[in-house]
């Protein structure tokens, strides 16, 4: 998927989100910043793995919050399952 995409789809923002949503099993992929703080993304590369959840790594914070249609850096976003 284009990242342009991502602001079309359902979807959280943020590590904390990024994390509830994968505990909940409402998460389809993940999208992950290279520049992130690796102690910041590990747990949810983690997390990932576990449900089977796909990652993909996003080259900065800041290109992965402008997909998303913010003005600031984002380390992780977590597409939304259809419900």
């Amino acid at each position: 998927m284009p990242l342009e995409k991502i602001r079309d789809y359902p979807k959280v923002i943020g590590s904390k989100q990024v994390k509830k949503a994968l505990s909940r099993d409402e998460a389809r992929k993940v999208f992950i910043a290279a520049d992130a703080e690796p102690h910041i993304v590990e747990a949810i590369k983690r997390l990932c793995q576990g449900k089977e959840v796909e990652v993909e790594m996003v080259e900065t914070m800041e290109k992965l919050g402008k997909s998303c249609g913010i003005d600031v850096g984002s380390a992780t976003v977590a597409l939304l399952k259809d419900h």
